[in-house]
C-alpha cells in the first residue's frame, strides 16, 4: 500500500487575514478625491496687491511698451511684429501701442490643455486649478555631504528630470539647472530639451 505525500497546507487566522487586509489598505494609493495635493486641486486667489496697485502696475507696463519699447530686436521679430501694429522708431526701438496690447490680451486664449508625453499628466490651468511644478535655473549644483559646489551639468538636469517623474505631488516639469557643461548656446538648447524631454513625462 503506498501513500501520496503532499505539503502541509497552512491557514491564516480570521486576525491574521484582517491584519493584512489593513497593511493592504494603508500602503495602498489614496484616490484622487481623498489626496492632499492632487493634480488640478481648487485653490484661492494670492492677492497681495488691492485691484488700484494692479492697475497702477497695468498701465506703467502699457506705458513702458508704448513709450520706452524695445531696443535691438531681431529682425524676423521686426517684421512680425510691425505686421501686428508695432511701430519701429527713427532710433531703432520697437514700440507697441496701448490698443495693440489690450486687444491682443483680450483675444488670447483663456482655456488651453498643457499636454504632457503620458495624457494622465494632462494639465488644465484656468479658473481656480492649481498645480505644482519646478522652476529655476541654477548654474551650480551642491554636494550635500561636503558642502562643494561645482558646475551643473546635462546628465544633472536629466536626473532631476527622473526624479521628478517619479513624485506624486509634482505635475510639471521647468528646467531646474543650467546644461553648464556645453559652450555653444543652440547645442546647450538641443541638449537641455532633450534631458528634459527624456527624462519625464510630465508637461513641460
Amino acid at each position: 500500500m503506498s501513500e501520496t505525500m503532499t505539503e502541509p497546507t497552512t491557514k491564516s487566522s480570521p486576525r491574521g487575514g484582517a491584519r493584512d487586509a489593513r497593511r493592504a489598505a494603508r500602503s495602498a494609493p489614496l484616490p484622487d478625491s481623498l489626496r492632499p495635493v492632487r493634480p488640478g486641486m481648487r485653490g484661492g486667489a494670492y492677492k497681495p496687491l488691492s485691484d488700484a496697485d494692479v492697475l497702477k502696475i497695468h498701465n506703467a507696463a502699457l506705458d513702458a511698451l508704448e513709450h520706452i519699447g524695445l531696443a535691438d530686436a531681431p529682425e524676423s521679430g521686426i517684421e512680425l511684429m510691425t505686421k501686428a501694429g508695432a511701430k519701429l522708431t527713427d532710433t531703432g526701438r520697437l514700440i507697441f501701442p496701448r490698443a495693440l496690447i489690450e486687444d491682443t490680451v483680450a483675444n488670447a486664449a483663456r482655456n488651453f490643455v498643457l499636454h504632457g508625453q503620458d495624457p494622465k499628466h494632462d494639465m488644465e490651468p484656468w479658473g481656480s486649478n492649481v498645480y505644482f511644478g519646478t522652476a529655476g535655473a541654477a548654474v551650480s549644483m551642491v554636494n550635500a555631504q561636503t558642502g562643494e559646489y561645482r558646475d551643473s551639468t546635462t546628465q544633472d538636469l536629466y536626473n532631476i528630470a527622473r526624479v521628478v517623474d517619479t513624485l506624486e505631488h509634482i505635475h510639471f516639469f521647468q528646467r531646474s539647472v543650467v546644461c553648464r557643461d556645453l559652450d555653444i548656446p543652440r547645442e546647450m538648447d538641443f541638449n537641455t530639451t532633450y534631458a528634459c524631454v527624456s527624462g519625464t513625462t510630465c508637461p513641460l
